[in-house]
This record gives C-alpha cells, sequence and structure tokens, in this order.
C-alpha cells in the first residue's frame, strides 16, 4: 500500500460567465442594466463559488488525503450537474495542508487560495494544522470548514471557521467508556502533543476516570507526550509499560508505525488490550506482519458510510486520481463541508465568505425547516421559500452556537489478522454548546 499522494487534478469543469459590469452613472446606463437583469439571473446571479481545499496531500496525515479530496471532489461534481450554485458552475482550487510538523506549507497554501479567490475552503485534516491558519482565513473573510478538525479549542472559534467533525468530547467520552466496557482499569496512553493529542487524551482521560478507571502513563499534567514526528520510541514504551497496564491508547498519525514496531519489540500483547483513534485508524496491511494488529480497537467519528456513496466516492478518485481509495475517514464530513457551503450560498444569495458564513448554520438546520439529503433538493426548497435541514451522508446535526455540529455518530471498529479494519458498531452523541 503506498502512502504517497500523487499532487491533486484539477476537476475538468466548465467555465463560468464572467459578470464583471463597468458602473458608467448615467440613467441610460441604469435602464440598461436594469433591462438586461433578468437574462443575468438565468446566466448567473453572482460570481462563480470557488471552493480551495486545503487537505494533507504530504505529511503524517497524508493518509486521510484521498478520501477528504474525493469527498470534495465528489460534492462539487454533484453540485454542477445539479445546476450549479446561482448559475454558474462551482470552481475548485486544490492546495497541501502539510501537518503539523511544518506549517509553512499550510501557511502558503492559505496565502495561495486567498490570491487565486477561494470563497470557502474545506480543511484543515489536523486540528493544530486549522490554528495555525484559522485567523489568516478570518481576516480575509474566507469561511474556512474543516470535515476532520476535533480539538475543543476551536469550538466557538469566530464567524468564519465551523466543522462537520465532532469536538474530541465526543470521541473521548466514546473511547472511555469502549476501553471500560472491555474490562480494563489501568490504561497507559501513548500520546502526540498537539492540540489533537492532548485533547483528545485529557476527554478520554475524564471519560476513564468518571468510571472508575486510572490513566497509569500519559496522563494530563505528567509531560509524557512524544513530538509530531517522532521515531524512536524506545524509552517512551519502557516507561508506558513499566506501569503494567491492562490496556494501551496510541493517538497518533503516521508515528504509528513507529510506536506499534516499538510495542512489538518489547512484546506487548495488542490483542483486547490496545486502541487507535481517528488519527491512525487507517489501512496497515502493508506496514506490519500478519496478524500485529488483531484484536486492536478504535473510534472514528462519522456515521458508516453507504456502499453506493463509497462506490461513488472510489469511482470518481480513480477517474481524477488514478488509484481506488483504500479508506473513506472523513469522506463524508469532506462532503457535507463542499455541500454546506453551496447551500449557503444559495440561501444567501451571493458566494463571498461573508454570506456563507452568515447562512452555513441555517441551511444545517439551526432553524428547522424541510430535511434534504443532497444539494438538488436543498435549493428546490430553499427556492421555495423554506428553511432546510440538510442532512448529508455523514449524519451530524444542525450547527450549533460554537458552530460545532450538534449531534454525531461515532464509529467502532476492530483491526483482523490482515492489519485492516472493519466496522463493528456506531454510537450516537450529543454535543453542548
Amino acid at each position: 500500500m503506498t502512502r504517497r499522494m500523487t499532487a491533486a487534478k484539477g476537476l475538468a469543469l466548465a467555465a463560468a460567465l464572467s459578470l464583471g459590469l463597468t458602473a458608467c452613472g448615467s440613467d441610460d446606463s441604469a435602464d440598461e442594466a436594469a433591462d438586461t437583469s433578468e437574462e443575468s439571473m438565468d446566466e448567473g446571479s453572482a460570481d462563480p463559488l470557488t471552493i480551495g481545499t486545503i487537505l494533507p496531500v504530504t505529511g503524517t496525515l497524508s493518509f486521510l488525503g484521498p478520501p477528504e479530496i474525493a469527498g470534495v471532489g465528489l460534492a462539487i461534481q454533484d453540485i454542477n450537474e445539479a445546476g450549479g450554485v446561482l448559475g454558474n458552475d462551482v470552481e475548485v482550487e486544490w492546495g497541501d495542508s502539510g501537518d503539523n510538523t511544518d506549517l509553512t506549507v499550510a501557511n502558503s497554501t492559505a496565502t495561495d487560495l486567498i490570491s487565486k479567490g477561494a470563497d470557502a475552503v474545506i480543511g484543515a485534516a489536523s486540528s493544530s494544522v486549522s490554528l495555525g491558519v484559522v485567523d489568516v482565513f478570518a481576516e480575509a473573510q474566507v469561511m474556512q470548514i474543516s470535515p476532520a478538525n476535533t480539538a475543543a479549542d476551536l469550538s466557538g472559534y469566530g464567524d468564519f471557521y465551523t466543522r462537520t467533525a465532532p469536538p474530541d468530547t465526543v470521541q473521548g467520552a466514546a473511547l472511555g467508556s469502549l476501553i471500560l466496557d472491555g474490562g480494563h482499569q489501568d490504561v497507559a496512553m501513548i500520546v502526540l502533543n498537539d492540540a489533537y493529542g492532548t485533547g483528545l487524551r485529557d476527554h478520554t482521560q475524564s471519560a476513564i476516570e468518571a468510571g472508575g478507571g486510572t490513566v497509569v502513563y500519559g496522563a494530563n499534567g505528567a509531560g509524557e507526550e512524544f513530538p509530531p514526528g517522532e521515531t524512536n520510541f524506545g524509552s517512551q514504551v519502557s516507561a508506558a509499560l513499566g506501569t503494567d497496564p491492562d490496556a494501551l491508547v496510541v493517538i497518533a498519525f503516521e508515528e504509528t508505525v513507529a510506536a506499534v514496531n516499538e510495542l512489538v519489540a518489547q512484546g506487548w500483547d495488542f490483542d483486547g488490550t490496545t486502541y487507535f483513534t481517528d488519527g491512525n485508524l487507517s489501512d496497515w496491511s502493508g506496514d506490519f506482519d500478519e496478524g500485529t494488529l488483531a484484536g486492536v480497537q478504535g473510534t472514528l467519528p462519522g456515521a458508516q458510510a453507504e456502499d453506493d456513496f463509497k462506490e461513488r466516492l472510489n469511482t470518481w478518485h480513480e477517474e481524477n486520481e488514478g488509484a481506488p481509495l483504500d479508506g473513506y475517514s472523513y469522506a463524508a464530513e469532506s462532503y457535507d463541508a463542499t455541500i454546506l457551503a453551496a447551500l449557503a450560498a444559495v440561501r444567501g444569495e451571493g458566494t463571498d465568505g461573508v454570506t456563507i458564513s452568515e447562512n452555513i448554520a441555517a441551511v444545517s438546520g439551526a432553524e428547522g425547516g424541510t430535511e434534504v439529503t443532497t444539494f438538488a433538493e436543498g435549493v428546490e426548497a430553499l427556492e421555495a421559500g423554506e428553511e432546510i435541514d440538510y442532512t448529508g451522508p455523514s449524519g451530524t446535526g444542525p450547527l450549533n452556537e460554537d458552530n460545532d455540529p450538534s449531534s454525531a455518530f461515532i464509529g467502532i471498529y476492530e483491526y483482523g489478522d490482515d492489519n485492516t479494519y472493519t466496522y463493528v458498531r456506531q454510537i450516537e452523541g450529543q454535543i453542548g454548546g
């Protein structure tokens, strides 16, 4: 299995009409503009909506890039096949987020997307990366919608930031309950030292302790986290296993390979004792010997994607990126983020970031309305003067006052002998705010 992403290709979209008019200020010009207003509405009532992406093509989260890119691409395809936004096809500008080890990639991409006129951007995947660029987008009045950020630090961050993934409060509670339900009480945690890793650790620890368990290594305040990009886990694994845990949680990205190899070397038994999270719930069949991860369980925010949706994502990716997908993490959330941006533009009758910001909560169902499941259904209801409640494949609830989904599903998965994971069940959690 390759973990490299080919450079994201631009979609073959139809050229949009340019609607720029030079205002002359004369009565004749005003009359001419009035006479052609109806024709302009038919051809496109606003500038084309430009969606940018700041998603991981390179770096430790690059395994999440393909499904997220496919989600955005498929959504834009569906939007344009339904007539586009306000009479024009949606345009796309692809960008790389890099990862939390080198924010220069994300900063360069953010500047580039703004210069290219992006109205809304989908990404980043890493919470730390988003925290590094969110103010840049807000200053430019570009709406940022992350399909994968879970750090609680981003709840209520500002008017120009929202997400279609739930904050760590939900996944942490689910993971803590999963560990306790497995009969474990003494839990060691190998934790990435960034906003994602420590935030998820804190909420998981709270759930474990509320259920009578103890975090014996890697707890909040112990100073035992590892830095992004770490490759040597010898001393950390020795210290963690030295606490005699009956369960182990690994919160990491690509660092998981080095951590697991060290755990194997030191004799850790993974079966029924080890837990992954969304950052490392991946196809590891090409990285470890057969059976290494058998019995490992993991959590992933988002509803289980339907087979027909997965098939459409895979088809889009094969046609546009030349390879099948090997996972679907955050693909549905990426799809829904793109659809919500487009519906917000339709509701507000404008494609700029301010309009999208002011209308995105409403189209997510924050004000009630007719439930719709596709962009086309949403446009039809909006044009009929109705409020809408868009419920897409991710299954998240309406955005709340913190611009977080008000409810979300957390999937429970388990690894087999081939070091790939399969769906077991899902639970739904409510989010305050």
